[in-house]
C-alpha cells in the first residue's frame, strides 16, 4: 500500500437546497493515477473546487501530504503542491505559450517587487531559470515549436497541452486534470494518454476527471464514481465498470 497523499474526509458542499457533495470520503495514494467519474452534475468539478480553494466546503475537509489542507484560495493550494487544469480552458489568451508557462512558475520563485524593480543579479538569474524551465516544459508536452505563438492562436489540443505545462510549472505533488480529453479526436486522446502516463512515471500523482470512460478505465489505477454528490464506489477499474450501481448511474435503472 502506497502512502496516502490526499484524503477527503466527509466533504460536503451545498448551494442553497442543492447538495452538490454529500459527505464524500476518498483517498489518493502517492504515485497513482486516480479517476473521478460520474454523470453530468454528479459533483466532480465541485470536489475539485473545494480541494483547490475556489469553494469552501460546508462540511468535512482534506488532509494533504500528512497535514490538514487549509486552502482558502487557489494560490494556497498551489503553494502546498496541488495544481489543476479546468474543464473550460483558462489561458492568458494574449500572452505567448512561453509566457503562460512562466506565469505558473512564479509560485516557486523568491524575488520580490523591489528585486524586480532594481533588476538585481539574483532576480535576473531567477528569471533566466524560469524561462529555461518553461522552455523545458513546452518541450515535455511537445509544443516547443509554438513557444512564441499567442495562446489564443494555438489549436485546441495544443491549448490543452499548454494548460498542463503551466500546471506542471508549479512543481505539483498532485496534478488535477478536469476533463483534459474533452473535444479531442481519437489521435489526440491517445497522445494525451501517453502524456498523462509519462507525468505519473516522472513522479507526479494525478487526479483525473474525465467523461471518456474508456480512457479512464485503461489509464487509472483506481476509480471513484460520484452520483448526485455521493460516492457510489471507489475501487480498481475492473470492479468499478461491472458494478450495477455505476451502470445504472450512467444508463438509468
Amino acid at each position: 500500500m502506497a502512502e496516502i497523499l490526499l484524503e477527503a474526509r466527509s466533504v460536503a458542499k451545498h448551494f442553497g437546497g442543492v447538495k452538490a457533495l454529500r459527505d464524500v470520503s476518498l483517498s489518493i495514494r502517492r504515485g497513482e493515477i486516480y479517476g473521478l467519474i460520474g454523470p453530468n452534475g454528479a459533483g466532480k468539478t465541485t470536489f475539485f473546487n473545494c480541494m483547490t480553494g475556489l469553494y469552501i466546503p460546508d462540511g468535512g475537509g482534506f488532509d494533504f501530504a500528512g497535514a490538514p489542507l487549509k486552502a482558502d484560495a487557489p494560490h494556497q493550494a498551489a503553494e502546498r503542491g496541488i495544481a489543476r487544469t479546468f474543464q473550460n480552458i483558462r489561458l492568458f489568451a494574449n500572452m505567448t505559450a512561453l509566457e503562460n508557462v512562466m506565469v505558473g512558475r512564479h509560485v516557486r520563485t523568491r524575488a520580490g517587487v523591489l528585486g524586480a524593480m532594481l533588476q538585481t543579479a539574483g532576480t535576473r538569474a531567477e528569471e533566466a531559470a524560469i524561462r529555461q524551465r518553461a522552455e523545458d516544459l513546452l518541450h515535455y508536452v511537445r509544443i516547443e515549436d509554438r513557444a512564441d505563438d499567442l495562446a489564443k492562436n494555438l489549436s485546441y489540443g495544443d491549448q490543452r497541452r499548454l494548460e498542463i505545462a503551466r500546471a506542471l510549472a508549479t512543481e505539483p505533488k498532485l496534478l488535477c486534470l478536469d476533463e483534459p480529453a474533452a473535444g479531442m479526436n481519437a489521435t489526440e486522446t491517445e497522445e494525451l494518454r501517453d502524456l498523462i502516463d509519462g507525468i505519473r512515471r516522472d513522479g507526479t500523482t494525478i487526479l483525473l476527471i474525465e467523461h471518456d470512460v474508456k480512457l479512464v478505465m485503461g489509464l487509472c489505477d483506481r476509480v471513484a464514481v460520484l452520483d448526485y454528490g455521493a460516492l457510489v464506489i471507489e475501487d480498481v477499474p475492473a470492479v468499478v465498470q461491472k458494478d450495477q450501481r455505476v451502470i445504472e448511474a450512467y444508463l438509468g435503472a
